[in-house]
Parts: structure tokens; C-alpha cells; sequence
């Protein structure tokens, strides 16, 4: 293992205007990462913060025996974050609410664009491998949520479950966090709407159905791909897309009003779908469909890039020629207003496509208008206030 310093403007955590982080170049000694079955990640690559950038030589020992042998499987680790407020607001002019709540950091689904990989740099982690491996959950996060709550500056407006990472993802499954989190908002009929791409989220109908009945609750399933190997490889621990269809019929059959998010949308891989997402969605009763053109900040850019040169290498100069020419010739532009659809010929294309789409089945943009009159704010003691 080699340390190679940074460039001093990265290891000061700055990147070229509109362009992700990527390694310095690398030298022919250097052992090629290489794909972990069912993790999106193809790297650790180091973070912007790191001073130093890790990597691999092939001494003339370890070729021979890298390529005979499989990579070591990665565990997955889960530590405690010590947050101590739960919501998390935003200003931004991109999304319709201005409240969020995320209880876990990291995410075992490793979808590999996901916008939240950077966050993990923060940590001194990767945003590649760390981060579909090395998890932190917020136990506190139903406590923490109440006291928020019985705040009395506080004023109810929907609060978005799993806008960074999916709330749903397996460690769901043992920890309920997010289904505790779900019941004191139902206590305090307070609106929410959840995002995720798991069908695990079947499993909370028994507490999203009554609060949907009193226009409280909305989910929104992500649908990337109805194609399983380019679904896997994409988003390798999520639900399959079968089961995220099903998951909308469920919730749908249950009342539960579904947005579907057809997210993100990258040309040349998935772009010829939209017709046939959208009708698969509107069949299993979504109610209202929407897009977001893939986002590459920071370190994603140069993480997808791996992951293109490892799965579709014919594709990548394609991909990211195309994926350009939505980002007015960058790898990303984080401007508002069009870092969510971007801008140019292919990026009004797809819009445009998206557009027609829901016109013929008869589906409406995103929506969060839920109610906020109902909202009963619990006590200090955690208790339900009788006025």
C-alpha cells in the first residue's frame, strides 16, 4: 500500500468548478479495484478531506494472486450516530418541503449515483465502499423526534423520511427504526411522506394506511430500471423491480396514495425505459410520477466512472459525453433550478418524453400537499397534550 499525497487544493476539500473528485492518475504498477458481488462500489477511493490518497502496487508478488483469487467480502458494520435533533431543514428551491428526517447514515442498498456517497467524507470514511458498509443508525431518533415536536415554536409541515439514505434499507429489518418513527408522527398526526426503493415499507402499512385516510401520508417508491441485471449492478441490495411494483400496488390497494420517482434517469443506460416505467408504474397504481436526471458531485463522479469501466466499459465514453451534455459540457453543475433536470437538447428530450408519458395515463407531477390541521403536540414528558 502506497500513501500519495494530494494536490493541495483537494486535500483542502475544494474541487474544479462542476467536476467530482477523482484519483490522481494512476501509474501501470497499480492493482485495479475490482467489483464486490452485491456491493455498487468498485473502490474506497479516499475522500475529499483525506491528506493522503491509498493505493495499491503490484510489487511483482500480488498480480498473479489478485487475479486467481476473489476479493475478500466486505462486512457490514453498524455504529451509533450520537445526533442530538433529529430534522433536518433546507432552503432549497429544488424540493417541496423544507423539513427532513434520515435515520440511518450510509446505506447497504450502494446505489452506485447515490448523492448522499460525499457525506461519508465528513466522517473520515469513503464515500465508496464505507459507505454501503460502514452504517450508523440514530437510536434516539423517535425521542429526539418527540421533543422537537412538543417544541412550542415548532410548526408542523410535512416532514420527507429518507431523503439522503433509504429508511427501508435491510438493517430496517431488525432495527424498526423507522417504523418507532412512524408512530410518533401518527400520535401527533403529524403529515408524512416517505421515500424509499424497498418493499420492506409494505411491512408499515398497518401505520401509513390510517394516516393516508386523513390525507397525513404519501410514499414515493424509487423505479430505476425494469431491467433486473442493469437493477442489480445499479442499486445491488435494493429491492428488485418486480418487488418495488408490487409494493406500489400494495400500498395503493391499501389507500396509500404512491408517487413513483423514476430516479435518476441516466442517458444511455436507462433513458430507453421511460415509456415502459412509466405505464408499469401507472399499472401498479401510482398516482403520480416524477424524474431526476443522474447527479454526479464530488467523489460520485469518479466512483461512477469505475463502476462504468467495470460493467458497461463499450458504454462509458457514451455515458458520460451525453451526461455532459446536460451539464452545459461539466461532469455536474450543482445550480438551482436545473441540477435536478439539467439542461440542453437531452435533458428537454427526456423531460419532454416524461411529460407525454403522464399525459397518457392520465398520472400528475410530485406532490406533497398533506394536511397540517390535525397536528396534536405531545408534551415535554412525552405525553399527548389534551388542547
Amino acid at each position: 500500500m502506497q500513501n500519495t499525497l494530494k494536490p493541495p487544493s483537494d486535500h483542502a476539500g475544494r474541487t474544479l468548478p462542476g467536476e467530482g473528485w477523482s484519483h490522481p492518475d494512476f501509474d501501470p504498477d497499480l492493482l485495479p479495484a475490482r467489483r464486490q458481488k452485491g456491493r455498487g462500489a468498485v473502490s474506497n477511493m479516499d475522500g475529499r478531506y483525506e491528506k493522503f490518497s491509498h493505493q495499491a502496487r503490484d510489487d511483482g508478488w500480488m498480480s498473479g494472486l489478485v487475479e486467481e483469487a476473489d476479493p475478500p467480502r466486505l462486512k457490514t458494520t453498524l455504529g451509533i450516530d450520537g445526533a442530538r435533533s433529529v430534522i433536518t431543514r433546507n432552503q432549497s428551491p429544488d424540493v417541496p418541503f423544507d423539513r427532513s428526517i434520515n435515520p440511518y447514515r450510509g446505506c447497504e442498498h450502494g446505489c452506485i449515483y447515490c448523492f448522499a456517497r460525499p457525506t461519508h467524507a465528513w466522517l473520515g470514511l469513503s464515500p465508496g465502499l464505507d459507505f454501503e458498509t460502514k452504517l450508523f443508525w440514530k437510536p434516539d431518533a423517535p425521542n429526539l423526534l418527540r421533543q422537537q415536536l412538543a417544541a412550542r415554536s415548532y410548526q408542523p409541515a410535512t416532514i420527507v423520511i429518507g431523503t439522503n439514505t433509504d429508511p427501508y434499507q435491510p438493517i430496517e429489518r431488525d432495527k424498526n427504526l423507522t417504523r418507532h418513527i412512524l408512530e410518533v408522527l401518527a400520535d401527533c398526526r403529524h403529515p408524512f411522506s416517505l421515500i424509499t426503493k424497498s418493499a420492506l415499507v409494505t411491512r408499515d402499512i398497518d401505520v401509513i394506511a390510517p394516516m393516508a385516510a386523513q390525507n397525513r401520508a404519501s410514499v414515493a417508491i424509487s423505479v430505476t430500471s425494469l431491467d433486473h441485471r442493469l437493477s442489480n449492478l445499479l442499486e445491488p441490495r435494493a429491492s428488485a423491480p418486480h418487488r418495488r411494483l408490487e409494493a406500489i400496488r400494495k400500498l395503493s390497494t391499501a389507500g396509500i396514495p404512491v408517487i413513483a420517482l423514476c430516479a435518476p434517469i441516466i442517458p444511455g443506460l436507462n433513458d430507453s425505459e421511460i415509456e415502459n416505467l412509466v405505464a408499469a408504474c401507472a399499472d401498479a397504481g401510482a398516482q403520480s410520477v416524477s424524474h431526476i436526471v443522474v447527479r454526479l458531485p464530488l467523489e460520485i463522479a469518479g466512483l461512477f466512472e469505475e463502476w462504468l469501466e467495470t460493467h458497461y466499459p463499450d458504454r462509458k465514453d457514451k455515458v458520460i459525453s451525453l451526461i455532459r451534455q446536460m451539464r452545459g459540457g461539466k461532469i455536474y453543475d450543482a445550480q438551482f433550478g436545473t441540477r435536478m433536470r439539467g439542461t440542453g437538447p437531452i435533458a428537454d428530450l427526456i423531460a419532454q418524453r416524461f411529460a407525454l408519458a403522464r399525459r397518457k395515463h392520465g398520472l400528475t407531477g410530485r406532490s406533497l400537499d398533506l394536511d397540517c390541521s390535525g397536528f396534536k403536540r405531545p408534551s415535554a414528558d412525552g405525553q399527548m397534550s389534551l388542547f
